[in-house]
């Protein structure tokens, strides 16, 4: 079933396994949207939901957890990246886990990536005609966190995190014509995210990027003030609001397979749990009560 909304994705690095345990209900539940919209782990989950690879999140998500490839500070001290993005966005998704170009591009659902572009500090949005056969690309830019991920550049543009400016892309779906829409969450309701200290030598390493400091200075107040917009949207009964009910215990960065697996589980059950509710939801404009 074609719900007329949007779906709206948050990023969150590996508490994106939530997100990917919802997809999949999604799919089991033949549930599917006209538009979709999400930034870093959200678009890299988006993409199998839109492929409709049932199964492929949870193994590209958990199942490498442990190969020092995937993750580990080796990858740091050699490439500069914690995550091994070659063998992330290349080799798993063109071999090992093939990824369905064909069912993604024959599916006709409007699929936006948002980026950071590292000189001014603003979002960055791809669609489909943007990003054509550079998917992959794109995506991995969305995904490249700072310190941790080099600059992708695009078209010229020096692209990284799209969290970091835009870390859950309501507004954007509204301004693309959605005026209602599905947003899942990678944190608890109710959580505010508090200004962090920026380190030192912020500046100094992304000396030629000023948006990056732009962007990471900002992001506590971005991200507090658009959950106040989603929770103002959701009252309204123009957001149906899907977030983690039970305390999260996976780290941005998370080794432990037994905690991922867990929160997958987890978004799994609630998907199945507010299916019903989110059809009657998107099939009418009362108010539903949402997933958490």
């Amino acid at each position: 079933m074609r719900l007329q909304s949007g779906l709206v994705l948050e990023g969150g690095g590996m508490r994106g396994v939530y997100t990917a345990g919802v997809l999949e209900s999604f799919l089991e539940h033949d549930i599917e949207f006209p538009y979709v919209i999400g930034v870093s782990a959200g678009a890299c989950n988006a993409a199998s939901f839109l492929s409709k690879q049932k199964g492929r999140n949870r193994k590209v998500n958990i199942d490498f957890i442990h190969e020092d490839r995937y993750l580990s500070w080796k990858n740091y001290i050699r490439n500069r990246e914690l995550f091994g993005m070659d063998y992330v966005f290349d080799e798993i998704p063109k071999k090992i886990v093939p990824f369905d170009f064909q069912t993604f591009f024959e599916n006709p659902a409007e699929f936006v990536i948002g980026t950071t572009d590292c000189r001014t500090g603003e979002p960055v949005y791809f669609s489909r005609k943007d990003y054509q056969d550079h998917l992959l690309q794109v995506i991995r830019a969305s995904s490249s966190l700072p310190f941790v991920a080099p600059i992708v550049e695009i078209d010229g543009r020096p692209l990284l995190d799209g969290g970091m400016s835009d870390p859950i892309p309501i507004k954007k779906a509204l301004q693309d014509g959605f005026s209602r829409n599905v947003v899942i969450s990678t944190r608890n309701r109710g959580y505010r995210k508090k200004p962090s200290k920026l380190p030192a030598f912020l500046k100094k390493k992304y000396r030629n990027y000023p948006g990056v400091y732009k962007a990471i200075q900002a992001r506590a107040h971005v991200y507090n003030e658009t959950m106040e917009f989603v929770e103002k949207e959701e009252q309204a009964g123009r957001v149906f609001f899907i977030c983690p009910k039970e305390p999260l215990k996976v780290k941005r960065v998370e080794k432990s397979a037994a905690r991922l697996t867990d929160l997958y589980e987890q978004g799994k059950r609630d998907g199945g749990r507010i299916a019903a509710k989110l059809i009657e939801w998107a099939g009418s404009c009362p108010h539903v009560e949402s997933s958490c």
